[in-house]
């Protein structure tokens, strides 16, 4: 049996059950998610809440942005507090005070040591009880714990209004006066975020950690990390060093057995000439930098807000444009602009794969486009209306905000977005069609790209597998494998089929090196990539198991990093494999750096946050943000900015590149991302990493944290590197601009042979 047969049939086997064991994990978190109540009564049978507030209460809290506000669990933004810790901490804090008062104390800070760790004890057993009844499916509070509740529900209803009591934390949260209008929609928003509390301390039957593995981090009310955290955080790290030593055994073994490809004489793409589809897909680049354009200015809105919670210098801006809403469309378009550039790479390069251009390639080419346009409007005009308390409940889920970070998106346009990845599957499957049915030496790439390019365009329909009551906990599930194997794991996948056939075509790689060198790569990243999904699920409801995959694989996710430097160094060796690889020279030097931030970004700041015991106290940090932005745009950014101008390269083979503005753009935009983790996310992180140990994650989340002089110090610290990276940004667009704009020189071009000229 051949090396590549092997390897095909490892991979298979290997997807096979790594998706078999993540859908028993989704089983598993649907039976032992944390249980919805009937209703939240008193033990002296007052009902204070019914199951329809609670799921109400998720709706509003939807609306308004969900997970773009403060977070849930940990998940969401980083500016207002995490709801579930806030609520927990407040509740505790409130039952203290008040049996303070019941002993005849002016406060619970004059009362001795002696009697502060007896009402700390009984708080703690309120908390920590599991009083659902599985019966009546009732969860019974005391008297004392109802009075408290109602005293932070009082503090909600006045926070999420326009009261002056509570203006200055609005601001300091980021969030507009009368962030919710109606009373009533106040009133069952907290009956959603004390349930969300109720189950990050309350014990799960038969066990001594809460629904959440006792996260967050609060010893006020006796939730601190397990010994299953400690445990399987153990085993993660020697997974990673087991996976990084088999990894260098291999690559001992295999690195010298066949000798490198000797480049042609000219370049082989040298004289080809773009298919009208394939000159097509340029509006899809002309997008892509309007779209990162738009999401580096909403990134600044964004951060500004930190330091001015409701104007930009001075103007009002959260009336017109709030947090909520800048940042839904600033994590949004960055999905959508490093997307669009990839689908686009794909509509470019399967005409020249399979030699052919179908009948009205071009049309479905310009179709998709008008789509995604109609999409990226749509969605945010709905978002619009729905964070500005414009459009109601009845709608929302359809037509508005979903509030889940990275899909958004109303469940509408999810589905015609879905459509759209069916119809580039369909445009990009059957132009590589020619290639796949010839089984010659480039058939397996071939069969590897087309098979990318079904994940992908299947996969975001996960994002369709919830519904508007579905339970929060299976939503994390299921969004999880939109974000991360859609995002990470497939596109990842294309991405590295299509760079390898790209230096195939180029004559800087042999055919069987390639071939073994990215089914072997495939298979050591979806090894973990696919069960390294559940590490971001370890606090959102689930269980022990959970955390021991989670764990164990996506420790592997960082052993591929482990000889990313010869990637670079292989990579950066191909600018120079030949006179006329300086066609190329920048593509590639993005392609380095990726490799680069492969290392930084997705390795050494992702495995910070990676094991069950770090990500417990960091989750939903700056540290968290710091892995986010270093990988979202230092990995697949740069690979998507690569992509698109070894694209551009082929659409205007006649224009003259400007070099200096490319230089220009690659250091501003990669010293800018430099700078804006080192000067102010990385410290930021750290900061609330102490501050989290100190006293617990509800104060590294709070206003008491952020409104520091520090805190807004570190944050205009970012304005160095927000500027360099948006003129980076800039000089990439005119660079783009000029290519069409700008001087030309005249090729020599020969035509397709006559199966590829387009049929039309």
């Amino acid at each position: 049996m051949s090396t590549t047969r092997k390897l095909w049939l490892g991979l298979a086997a290997l997807l096979l059950a790594s998706f078999a064991v993540l859908l028993w994990v989704g089983k598993e978190v649907h039976q032992q998610a944390p249980p919805l109540p009937t209703a939240v009564v008193t033990t002296d049978g007052h009902t204070l809440y019914t199951r329809a507030d609670i799921e109400q209460g998720r709706q509003v809290w939807q609306s308004i942005g969900g997970q773009q506000l403060g977070s849930i669990w940990g998940h969401g933004a980083l500016v207002a507090p995490d709801w579930s810790a806030d609520w927990l901490h407040r509740e505790a804090t409130t039952m203290l005070e008040l049996l303070a008062r019941d002993e005849g104390a002016a406060s619970f800070a004059s009362l001795d040591a002696g009697r502060q760790a007896a009402l700390k004890a009984r708080v703690q057993s309120e908390e920590r009880t599991n009083t659902y009844d599985a019966a009546t499916g009732t969860i019974a509070v005391s008297p004392l714990r109802a009075q408290a509740m109602e005293v932070v529900a009082l503090h909600y209803d006045s926070l999420f209004s326009n009261d002056p009591a509570t203006h200055k934390l609005r601001e300091g949260y980021a969030m507009r006066e009368n962030t919710i209008a109606e009373m009533e929609h106040r009133r069952v928003v907290t009956a959603f975020f004390f349930w969300t509390s109720w189950a990050a301390a309350a014990e799960r039957p038969g066990h001594s950690v809460s629904y959440t593995q006792n996260w967050p981090f609060d010893p006020l009310v006796g939730n601190q990390p397990s010994g299953t955290t400690f445990i399987w955080s153990i085993f993660s790290i020697l997974f990673l060093i087991l996976g990084i030593g088999l990894l260098g055994w291999h690559h001992a073994v295999q690195s010298h057995k066949e000798s490198p490809a000797v480049p042609p004489a000219r370049d082989p793409l040298a004289d080809f000439k773009p298919t009208p589809s394939m000159k097509a897909t340029a509006k899809y680049f002309w997008t892509v930098m309007g779209l990162f354009l738009t999401q580096i200015l909403l990134g600044a809105t964004t951060a500004h807000y930190q330091v001015e919670g409701q104007q930009a210098y001075g103007f009002a801006l959260a009336n017109i444009l709030p947090y909520a809403l800048t940042r839904t469309w600033h994590t949004e378009l960055a999905v959508l602009w490093i997307a669009t550039a990839w689908l686009a790479t794909g509509l470019y390069i399967a005409p020249v794969i399979g030699g052919h251009e179908p009948k009205f390639q071009r049309l479905g080419v310009n179709f998709l486009w008008v789509c995604l346009i109609l999409i990226v409007v749509g969605s945010f005009a709905g978002q619009w209306f729905a964070v500005m308390d414009k459009m109601g409940l009845k709608y929302n889920f359809w037509f508005g905000h979903q509030g889940w970070e990275y899909t958004d998106l109303g469940r509408f346009w999810q589905i015609f977005l879905f459509v759209g990845l069916m119809l580039w599957l369909f445009l990009v499957g059957r132009a590589l069609w020619p290639a796949i049915r010839r089984r010659d030496e480039t058939s397996n790439i071939v069969g590897l790209l087309f098979l990318s390019t079904i994940a992908i365009g299947l996969l975001y329909g996960a994002g369709l597998m919830w519904g508007e009551h579905t339970h929060i906990a299976m939503v994390e599930y299921w969004r999880w494998w939109v974000v991360h194997l859609w995002v990470e794991g497939f596109f990842e996948v294309f991405a590295t089929a299509v760079i390898s056939y790209l230096f195939v075509r180029l004559g800087l790689l042999r055919v069987h090196s390639a071939t073994v060198n990215v089914l072997f790569a495939t298979i050591v990243f979806m090894a973990g990539g696919v069960l390294g999904t559940l590490h971001h699920l370890y606090f959102t409801g689930t269980t022990t198991a959970v955390i021991a995959l989670g764990a164990s694989f996506s420790a592997l996710e960082v052993v591929p990093l482990a000889l990313i430097g010869l990637e670079a160094y292989d990579n950066w060796k191909k600018q120079h494999a030949a006179p006329w690889m300086a066609r190329y020279r920048w593509p590639i030097i993005f392609f380095v750096a990726v490799s680069f931030w492969n290392l930084i970004g997705a390795g050494l700041f992702g495995f910070l946050v990676n094991t069950p015991i770090a990500l417990y106290y960091m989750q939903g940090l700056n540290l968290t943000a710091t892995h986010g932005h270093t990988a979202l745009m230092g990995v697949y950014g740069m690979l998507g900015l690569g992509l698109m101008l070894f694209c551009l390269r082929g659409i205007k083979p006649e224009a003259q590149w400007r070099e200096g503005w490319l230089k220009g753009a690659f250091w501003s935009l990669n010293i800018g991302l430099s700078m804006m983790a080192a000067l102010t996310l990385l410290p930021l992180g750290i900061l609330q990493l102490d501050a989290v140990l100190d006293h617990g994650y509800w104060f590294a989340r709070s206003e008491h944290f952020m409104d520091r002089p520090l805190i807004h110090l570190l944050v205009w610290m970012r304005v160095p590197g927000d500027t360099l990276f948006a003129v980076g940004a800039l000089l990439t667009s005119v660079f783009v601009a000029s290519l069409w704009l700008g001087g030309k020189r005249q090729p020599k071009a020969v035509p397709l042979p006559q199966a590829a000229r387009e049929n039309a």
